[in-house]
């Protein structure tokens, strides 16, 4: 089931919610520092995420599932103006090969067509393209706090999240996860989230709140039919059928070419 898009608008209203775009951000930026000129999409509710990619020379767009809903352009800020669209996440608007980077969040771990809808973001990826998925981690708190977007839904584990990129015909690249600080808006907590950040990154890696992994498109080279593969089919000739054919007998004289 997905979630209301105002329901998320305001979990990334509160404080909790700014840090966590600002921590799981931060990696997002770390994979793709430089987007100049390409095409970048974001798929789910990714409006918090795109922020950094405006300020650059890149063409943004954001989709959201026609189940989640958008925002009214009021409601939106400035930089994102006219950049939303509403679409079914199995069938987006968008041509072949259009896209060079795509991020996916809050959208893998709400959709019952998960397989369709990696088909999509394949489909219209360019073929060097890239794509960052983002979705609650199995293993942590947050995953069993229905109070934030990342209580909800499927939740994945890293080794999980790569099975299912690479049956969809991705190539995982990396992998990490973010968002080590309970799922808390207390003010201990929030003012500790960079040291949290730190630490739970280098010896609780496995509680991080979200998994994030990129990953690559895979391209099938087409294999050519070569001469043994190709085999001669026979039909039965009925009697009366035989009749109405002029049998030739060719035979092949010494220079290999044939005699009639």
């Amino acid at each position: 089931m997905w979630p209301n898009v105002v329901e998320l608008r305001d979990f990334y209203s509160s404080s909790l919610g700014q840090i966590t775009c600002r921590l799981v951000r931060r990696q997002i930026f770390n994979y793709w520092p430089d987007t100049n000129g390409m095409n970048i999409l974001g798929v789910g509710y990714t409006n918090p995420y795109l922020r950094p990619f405006y300020s650059k020379e890149s063409n943004v767009i954001a989709i959201a599932p026609a189940g989640m809903g958008a925002l009214a352009p009021g409601e939106t800020e400035k930089w994102n103006s006219n950049k939303v669209c509403l679409s079914d996440e199995s069938n987006l608007p968008f041509s072949d090969l259009s896209m060079d980077r795509i991020i996916l969040i809050h959208g893998m771990e709400y959709t019952n067509q998960v397989n369709g809808l990696l088909r999509e973001l394949w489909r219209i990826l360019a073929d060097s393209g890239r794509l960052i998925i983002v979705v609650p981690n199995r293993r942590s708190a947050w995953a069993h706090d229905n109070q934030t977007p990342f209580g909800q839904g499927h939740p994945y584990s890293l080794e999980q999240l790569n099975r299912v990129l690479r049956q969809s015909m991705f190539t995982p690249l990396r992998g990490t996860r973010a968002l080590f600080i309970p799922p808390s808006n207390r003010r201990f907590w929030l003012t500790m989230a960079p040291a949290w950040e730190t630490l739970g990154a280098r010896w609780f890696s496995i509680l991080g709140g979200v998994v994030i992994v990129e990953s690559v498109k895979q391209i099938y080279a087409g294999a050519s039919v070569s001469e043994h593969q190709i085999r001669t089919k026979y039909s039965n000739v009925s009697a009366g059928a035989l009749s109405r054919f002029q049998v030739i007998e060719n035979t092949i004289n010494s220079s290999g070419l044939i005699d009639k």
